[in-house]
């Protein structure tokens, strides 16, 4: 998966295992799945376009009296495969379009606060042109809808005054005057650009709008499927994006379609895209309101359900679940099957056959573990410990930090529970504990680098928590942790410059040697262990001050 689109603690995208998940206009059009010299060729052919438009006082250039020429026309609800490819075209084309626009725009607050007038005038000019004629383009090709003619009408009349008051500060060298015209032209500028994004927010809820109707209506797997795929790779464009989509119902349809055993082929296609739409609240209030959460523990502990829909089901828990967001009231209903839904996720971790699989599974289960001192305790009675340490062996599992970081998160919950201690010393959790402590990225990738981080700060973490048990002390102690703790703590490089890490390991440290005095050499006792820890801090850190 290329978005942030499954959010987990501390965490990235799928590929990442970061959280899902997300911004203005320009942000949201970010990811049109094009390489950078196709995209600023097809930007390019735009402004030609557009320019040739201008000449011709905005009339366009070769279309066709066939609305369905039209550059911005969108397949209807019956299309086949030529028509949803032509609705995938159309909609990245809207998107494209919209970019040019707020990319002039963008250019001319900064040319206005620069007092480039013959600059700002020349971007007005572009500006105006590109508004003209994507409004003439869909209107022509779609009809505009009624709510909508009012934005457009008022954008074309804002965009024509820019023009017009922007030509008025070429011919005059009056500071006063240009001062006031600056100020007037920010508030016009400012006008337009927020009429301009409510207009295409309204194109956008226009075309997603049809895609749901076509979704909700149609009994062709093969044509729901093409739906389902553009509303997936309109939720990879940002946050406000997804929050169109799930205010015009689109959950809901999605449910819909994983509530009818004709459509079981599309269930994990379905569930991605609820997975990514749910990056807002919106998307989970929808879930809520339409037992999303019965449907997805019903996938996930269904016998006859494949592995892809079960690793769906796991990658939008691991979304509804996460710390990061704001609104916790869907987990309450959470509750009622949380038993069934982590019996299921444990399952798929054991039976992963590959590691995008185990890393949904995981990242759901390390996001449970923090709301809910029970989905421990279920855990631990299901041999959770041991499950996951024999994952952590199995390279075509856990093949990669963002991996290891879900298992450690969830290892360093359930150290929380006295009885973890024996089953982790039963499966030789402590050894695999040091090796995490020795996590290192493999590519200068910075969130590879920041996934390491973590593995060694919650490897560090757990470590400590265990070490209250005498006996995982001791173990610990045996097999050289002290040394490597004192590494990381003295060596930047090996911590990767991180304070968390250092933090971690100092407690970890402390811990064990208030277990074994004997086990930490005097030296090191005498700056790691006998200061406040904020003073052991600073001196590994390198951030001692000096009063002298």
């Amino acid at each position: 998966m290329a978005s942030d689109r499954v959010a987990s603690p501390q965490s990235g995208s799928r590929q990442s295992s970061s959280s899902l998940s997300s911004s203005p206009m320009s942000a949201r059009m970010q990811s049109l799945h094009v390489d950078s010299v196709q995209r600023w060729m097809e930007d390019l052919r735009h402004m030609t376009e557009v320019e040739c438009m201008c000449v011709l006082q905005a009339k366009p250039i070769g279309v066709e009296e066939d609305a369905q020429q039209g550059e911005l026309i969108v397949g209807g609800a019956g299309g086949g495969a030529g028509g949803d490819h032509v609705a995938r075209n159309n909609l990245q084309t809207l998107l494209r379009r919209a970019l040019v626009v707020s990319t002039e725009l963008g250019k001319m607050f900064q040319r206005l606060e620069k007092g480039r007038w013959q600059r700002v005038h020349s971007t007005a000019v572009r500006a105006d042109c590109h508004v003209r004629s994507l409004v003439h383009e869909y209107s022509a090709a779609r009809g505009t809808p009624p709510d909508m003619q009012k934005y457009e009408k008022s954008l074309l009349e804002k965009c024509l005054e820019l023009t017009n008051i922007t030509e008025r500060c070429l011919h005059t060298d009056d500071e006063f005057f240009l001062k006031s015209m600056r100020e007037a032209i920010h508030e016009i500028l400012t006008d337009v650009s927020d009429s301009f994004s409510n207009m295409i927010d309204m194109a956008l809820a226009n075309e997603i709008r049809l895609l749901i109707k076509q979704i909700d209506s149609s009994d062709s797997v093969h044509t729901i499927g093409s739906a389902i795929s553009n509303l997936l790779s309109l939720t990879q464009d940002g946050p406000q994006l997804c929050s169109i989509i799930a205010k015009e119902g689109a959950v809901v349809v999605l449910f819909k379609i994983c509530r009818q055993d004709r459509f079981r082929d599309l269930y994990a296609h379905a569930l991605r895209t609820v997975a990514s739409i749910c990056c807002v609240e919106e998307g989970i209030e929808q879930l809520d309101k339409v037992d999303g959460i019965l449907c997805l523990a019903d996938i996930l502990t269904e016998d006859g359900s494949v592995e892809a829909a079960r690793a769906e089901a796991a990658a939008v828990v691991a979304q509804i679940t996460s710390p990061h967001h704001a609104s916790t009231q869907h987990l309450a209903s959470f509750l009622e099957s949380m038993h069934d839904i982590v019996t299921a996720l444990i399952k798929l971790c054991e039976s992963a056959s590959c590691g995008e699989v185990f890393l949904l599974a995981s990242a759901a289960l390390a996001n449970i573990t923090f709301f809910d001192s029970m989905a421990c305790e279920i855990l631990l009675q299901l041999g959770a410990i041991r499950i996951l340490l024999q994952a952590c062996r199995d390279r075509q599992r856990v093949d990669t930090p963002y991996s290891k970081d879900q298992v450690v998160t969830i290892l360093a919950n359930l150290s929380i529970l006295e009885q973890c201690a024996p089953e982790v010393l039963q499966d030789q959790g402590i050894e695999r504990l040091l090796l995490l402590l020795g996590e290192k990225p493999t590519s200068p990738s910075p969130s590879e680098g920041a996934a390491c981080e973590r593995v060694q700060q919650k490897a560090a973490v757990t470590l400590a928590r265990l070490s209250r048990d005498p006996d995982v002390a001791q173990i610990a102690i045996q097999l050289k942790a002290v040394p490597r703790l004192i590494e990381l703590c003295r060596s930047p490089t090996e911590r990767n410059n991180s304070d968390s890490v250092l933090v971690a390991c100092l407690a970890a440290l402390r811990r064990l040697a208030a277990g074994c005095p004997d086990s930490i050499e005097a030296n090191d006792h005498q700056q790691l262990i006998k200061p406040r820890l904020v003073d052991s801090f600073l001196l590994c850190s390198n951030m001692e001050e000096s009063f002298v």
